[in-house]
C-alpha cells in the first residue's frame, strides 16, 4: 500500500466515467459484445501507471492476468478520499479496472467499505457474462481495494 499526502495525478480521476454513467451506458448497449468493446475502450482511457509501481508488492494475486494496484489518500475539500491507480496487461481487465475506479475512486475509506459492489456488478451484468476466472480476478481486485481502505480508515 502506498500512502501519499500529495497526489501527483489530481486531475486524472475527474475524467473517468461515474458508476451511474456506466450503468446507463450498459443499459443502452444491446448485447455483451458491445458492452465488452465499451469496457475495452474504457481501459484505453485509464491514466497511465508508472512502471516503478508495477512491482510484486503492488500485484493483485488471484487474477488470471497481471494486475497492479496502489491506493493513496488525497484531500478533497474537507475530506480525505481514496485514489486508486491500477493497470493490467489484458485489455478487458483494464476495462474492469475502469469499473472499479468508477465505483471506488474519490470515496472516503469508510464509503468504500460500505459500498455493495455486487449490486453494481449485477446491474452491469458482469456476474452473468464474465468467466469464473475473470470474476475471481475482479473480486481479488475488490478485496484488495477494501483491505487498503480498511487500513487507511484505521490510520485516520
Amino acid at each position: 500500500m502506498e500512502l501519499n499526502q500529495n497526489s501527483i495525478t489530481d486531475n486524472t480521476t475527474e475524467k473517468m466515467i461515474s458508476i451511474e454513467e456506466l450503468i446507463e451506458e450498459f443499459e443502452f448497449l444491446e448485447d455483451w459484445e458491445e458492452r465488452c468493446d465499451f469496457l475495452i475502450d474504457l481501459g484505453f482511457e485509464l491514466p497511465p501507471m508508472p512502471e516503478a509501481d508495477k512491482t510484486e508488492a503492488n500485484r493483485v494475486h488471484g487474477c488470471q492476468s497481471m494486475v497492479w494496484l496502489t491506493t493513496e489518500l488525497k484531500q478533497v475539500e474537507d475530506q480525505r478520499v481514496l485514489e486508486i491507480h491500477a493497470d493490467s496487461d489484458a485489455l478487458i481487465v483494464k476495462g474492469l479496472i475502469a469499473v472499479l475506479l468508477a465505483i471506488y475512486n474519490n470515496q472516503t475509506p469508510e464509503e468504500v467499505l460500505a459500498i455493495d459492489v455486487k449490486q453494481h456488478f449485477s446491474q452491469l451484468q458482469l456476474d452473468k457474462y464474465l468467466s469464473s476466472q475473470r470474476k475471481n480476478g475482479l473480486f481479488g481486485m475488490v478485496e484488495r481495494v477494501q483491505q487498503e481502505a480498511k487500513l487507511l480508515a484505521e490510520q485516520q
